[in-house]
């Protein structure tokens, strides 16, 4: 355990977790990280359960000092982490130091970034999540964005620290780009566009307004035309649905969404590419690929495996461990590597 003091806001600093599973029916958001992926590989690099709480920092990262020892990773969008002026590369478990600072340099690719600490966060649960739902000021830290100032307790590690230095993933499933192309399923009101609407929103690139947050994002771009207009009687609503409201512009829909909406929806992001969507920023260009529920589900348990391959590496690292020996003999010195393997 140990604690960590904010020094440092950044522009929106949240505890988040995996998200607020089962409570939609009473109009409770999910909430929860929006780059599912980086904030799985932040915790299996710190040998945290895949869905423990981290930090997601967007755009301009905080600045963090370190109160104790502990066992970081930094994940996600690169917004340039240094500790004490030195770089801090991302997708590797680095040991820090009492007294040392995190701060953040600039935004060099995508949005968000994931800091993931060994125990992770000690915030209360709230309704069986960590994550802070920030317009509701529900669960995290005080039910807010961290403030300069703020203290944050770290829970117990499940491994010891020593063991968990120098873990190394390379996220080559995921690049960062100013032009992203999301694939998507058909959405449940796709009947209720022209078919010249629904070859615009396949043919046509839009952009990302600035008016987009955890919530949703606004996107820009050729009119969308509907059979007979953009509304329906309200119905339940997905991470990554489109909607599509009279005006003809497309709206994805994230994180914080609301548990229902009255906009048809000309389509879904699969949940493999909402890790992409979620580190878009205002000016990113994104196009729209349609694929069958079976690609979609195929690209999904890719995504699995490959998370599933990581973990498996630290496994079989924890199996076979190895210890040099060094003897000199005839004037030369021999190195003898001797490996415990676990039957």
């Amino acid at each position: 355990m140990g604690n960590i003091k904010i020094f440092k806001p950044g522009m929106l600093t949240l505890v988040q977790d995996s998200g607020r599973q089962g409570y939609q029916q009473y109009g409770v958001p999910v909430s929860g990280v929006m780059d599912s992926f980086s904030h799985r590989v932040a915790n299996i690099l710190v040998g945290n359960h895949e869905t423990e709480s981290v930090l997601e920092a967007t755009l301009l990262g905080p600045g963090i000092e370190f109160l104790d020892e502990t066992v970081i990773a930094i994940t996600g969008g690169d917004l340039a982490p240094n500790i004490n002026g030195a770089a801090v590369p991302l997708g590797q478990s680095i040991t820090v130091k009492a007294g040392e600072k995190l701060d953040f340099k600039g935004i060099k690719t995508g949005c968000r970034c994931y800091i993931a600490f060994a125990g992770g966060i000690n915030v209360p649960e709230i309704m069986g999540s960590k994550s802070t739902y920030n317009r509701g000021s529900i669960g995290g830290y005080e039910g807010r964005a961290l403030k300069a100032g703020d203290i944050l307790n770290l829970g117990e590690p499940l491994k010891p620290l020593s063991s968990l230095e120098g873990r190394t993933i390379q996220q080559d499933l995921y690049t960062y780009t100013n032009k992203i192309e999301l694939r998507v399923v058909a959405g449940p009101q796709e009947e209720a566009f022209s078919p010249e609407g629904i070859e615009t929103f396949y043919s046509f690139e839009y952009a990302v307004t600035n008016e987009c947050d955890r919530m949703g994002y606004r996107l820009s771009g050729d009119v969308i035309k509907h059979k007979e207009g953009g509304d329906i009687i309200s119905d339940g609503i997905a991470m990554g649905a489109i909607q599509v409201p009279g005006h003809g512009m497309p709206i994805i829909m994230m994180a914080d969404r609301q548990t229902t909406g009255g906009y048809t929806k000309i389509a879904n992001v699969i949940s493999a590419d909402l890790p992409k969507m979620g580190q878009a920023k205002p000016g990113d260009k994104i196009t729209f690929k349609k694929v069958t529920i079976e690609e979609a589900q195929r690209i999904y348990k890719d995504m699995e495996d490959k998370i599933a391959e990581y973990k498996k590496t630290f496994e079989e690292q924890e199996l076979y461990k190895k210890k040099l020996f060094q003897f000199k003999m005839g004037g030369k010195l021999y190195g003898l590597i001797l490996e415990e393997i676990k039957e």
